[in-house]
């Protein structure tokens, strides 16, 4: 029996996830959730009192977006037997130009994070955003601390990888619009798949993690 744990992206619960289905007789499914970070908490740190909730020796980490920098890190401090990547980056080398402009700049450390703690201000002032994907973050946001949005934006921005962890699996859409394909290396391409594919697309991913994940 395998033991895979699940790590959302960021600001998700681990709802994003619910329409995934892994054989039971081969597989047994673990679900992580963001916890609040310590102010400028060192990522290193952070990860380690997240694998306090992984309980099993050897697992398969599956993570998406910025939980797929989680469950790379994650890999640095325990054994894993997978390592599955989703809609994410395997190193700083990928980053989109607008994600190096903002390291550089510190522009990310002026947006305003506390909008993201009432969706529905974002909904009456639409700001660009579609109705049902507002009420898709209603769904699947669950973290609406500005201290753990802080944290989590200077932390990617600052990530520190420069090579790929080998034997990765990255599975990727090429209709990312948050890390485009074309920044993005030895991936499983999934044919017009949105960053939120793992919501959208979960027939696919039903289709192929089993093979990927027993392989």
């Amino acid at each position: 029996m395998k033991h895979v744990y699940f790590m959302p992206g960021m600001a998700a619960s681990s709802l994003i996830y619910e329409n995934i289905k892994l054989p039971e007789d081969k597989f047994t499914m673990h679900f992580l959730e963001w916890i609040v970070p310590v102010e400028k908490e060192p990522l290193s740190i952070y990860v380690k009192r997240l694998l306090a909730h992984v309980k099993h020796v050897k697992p398969v980490l599956v993570g998406v977006s910025f939980g797929g920098v989680i469950v790379q890190e994650m890999a640095k401090q325990i054994e894993v037997e997978k390592l599955v990547l989703i809609s994410t980056v395997k190193s700083n080398k990928e980053f989109p130009r607008r994600m190096r402009f903002s390291k550089t700049t510190g522009l990310h450390k002026i947006l305003p994070t506390s909008l993201v703690q009432s969706i529905d201000v974002l909904s009456k002032y639409s700001f660009g955003i579609a109705p049902k994907k507002i009420e898709m973050y209603k769904k699947y946001l669950s973290v609406n601390s500005s201290i753990y949005l802080d944290w989590a934006l200077d932390t990617i921005m600052n990530w520190d990888q420069e090579e790929p962890i080998p034997d990765c699996i990255h599975i990727h859409g090429d209709a990312d619009p948050v890390f485009p394909i074309k920044y993005i290396d030895d991936c499983i391409v999934v044919p017009q798949g949105t960053h939120v594919m793992i919501v959208n697309r979960f027939r696919w991913f039903n289709e192929h993690l089993p093979e990927l994940i027993g392989s």
